[in-house]
Parts: C-alpha cells; sequence; structure tokens
C-alpha cells in the first residue's frame, strides 16, 4: 500500500517512524494540496499527517478535495497501553453533535476500532450521569436515541449508557451504579458527548494515563486519514500508521 505523508523529507519523527514498515511505500508531497490530489487520483491508498500542520488545515484540506462515504466525517483516537486498546471518539472533529452526528461517530469508531483490534465493540456513551441518575435533558435524550438505534441496526454489538468513566471501565463501580448494563466495565469504545470532554479525555489518558494515542483518525472519507497531532511522538506516529494500514 501507499501512504502520503507530506512531512516526510522535512520532520525527522517522520522519517523514522516510517522506516519501522517495509510492507508500505511512503510518498512525500509539497503540502497539503498536493498530498490529497495523489489521493484523489488514486496515486495513494491513504494519508498521514499534522506533525507541521494545524489540525483545522489538515481537515480543511479533506474537507475541501476528497470525498466522502459516510454522511458526516468525525474522528477517533486509538490509545493502547500494553496489551489494552481503546477507540474514543470524537474528540478531534464535531464540537457538539447532533443525534444523527453523534450515531455516525458510533457507527465509525466501532467499526474503526474492530478493524485494528479484530475485536467486538463494547461501547459506552459516557456522561456525567449514570443510568439517570443525572434525570433527564436534551443530551441524555440524543444519548438513548443513538443507543436504540445501533442495536436495531448492529444487534452483535454491545451499547450502553448514559454512563460516567468509571461505570464504564470498572466492572466493580458498574456492578454498584448500572449492574443491569451490557456494558459490565468492560467497554473499549468510549464515546463522549462533545468536543470538549473528548480531547481533554483522549490527552489524559496519554499524559497521566500513559498509552500511546494513535490519531486524531479521520473517518467517514472514502480513504483512511490520520491527522497527527503536533505533539506527536515517534510512538504515537508508528501507532497510527499501524491503525491506517489496518483500516485500508
Amino acid at each position: 500500500m501507499k501512504i502520503v505523508f507530506p512531512e516526510l523529507n522535512k520532520n525527522p519523527i517522520a522519517k523514522e517512524a516510517s522506516q519501522e514498515f517495509s510492507d508500505i511505500e511512503f510518498l512525500p508531497a509539497d503540502n497539503l494540496e498536493q498530498a490529497t490530489t495523489l489521493l484523489k487520483n488514486g496515486d495513494a491508498d491513504s494519508m498521514v499527517s499534522g506533525l507541521d500542520y494545524s489540525s483545522r488545515d489538515v481537515l480543511l484540506a479533506c474537507k475541501n478535495h476528497l470525498p466522502l462515504k459516510s454522511a458526516f466525517f468525525s474522528s477517533c483516537f486509538i490509545c493502547e497501553k500494553e496489551n489494552q486498546v481503546l477507540a474514543l471518539a470524537d474528540g478531534g472533529v464535531i464540537k457538539t453533535p447532533n443525534e444523527n452526528q453523534l450515531y455516525t461517530i458510533v457507527e465509525d469508531t466501532a467499526n474503526s476500532f474492530t478493524s485494528f483490534t479484530g475485536q467486538q465493540p463494547i461501547i459506552a456513551m459516557l456522561s456525567y450521569s449514570t443510568n439517570g441518575s443525572g434525570g433527564k435533558n436534551p443530551d441524555l435524550a440524543k444519548i438513548h436515541f443513538v443507543i436504540d438505534k445501533i442495536r436495531e441496526n448492529h444487534p452483535d454489538w454491545l451499547i450502553d449508557g448514559e454512563m460516567q468513566l468509571d461505570a464504564a471501565i470498572d466492572p466493580t463501580v458498574s456492578a454498584k451504579k448500572f449492574p443491569t448494563s451490557v456494558v459490565k466495565g468492560n467497554a473499549n469504545v468510549l464515546i463522549t458527548p462533545d468536543l470538549n470532554s473528548g480531547n481533554i479525555l483522549y490527552k489524559s489518558l496519554e499524559r497521566f494515563g500513559g498509552y500511546t494515542v494513535a490519531g486524531p483518525i479521520i473517518q467517514g472519507f472514502k480513504m483512511p486519514l490520520a491527522d497527527l497531532s503536533r505533539g506527536s511522538t515517534v510512538k504515537d506516529t508508528s501507532l497510527t500508521i499501524k491503525v491506517i494500514r489496518s483500516l485500508s
């Protein structure tokens, strides 16, 4: 496969990470427009970028030049530590998703997780509230709309919510707070209600939790794309390339 990496000849992190993959041909590009042209013309299969570009620049280049396959484009992070892999969304694109956007985020993120890991998605819809403890409001109603729709369209997936983070990832807490949940504290796909919480959570997992983080992986386009943080390390970049390879 061929991955266009605009920073390939400009950034030492891009160069070092790319040397780990003998099965991938990496293509340089002078800028993002040239990179997206290679994708559009079929000269590259996917793109990894962002080490030297802002997220705004990367996302606008993709939006303006590349075709979508989903109703909306979004992002997810693949977070890896030892033998554990979590997918987290959306921490990079959609600020305050409506019902349909949130549904697409869940669907695309679960598919990204399964493509990378080969595992069944266990999806937790995160919130300040667990199983009705926060009362009723439109944000919680939106979560339950998405859960019902996912269960209807993907009956083999496990999804539940709304729930706090500890109930999503800790079986002991789940048994106390949400004993009827199908997630049972074993979530591997974490869906946050908005961009603020998603971005803060992924950076917390990276900086405080010791996770290596791939992405953001840009979902919804006809080809796999990644918008690396400008703070990404070689390890982050290598994991991102692995994820993009799995999605191709």
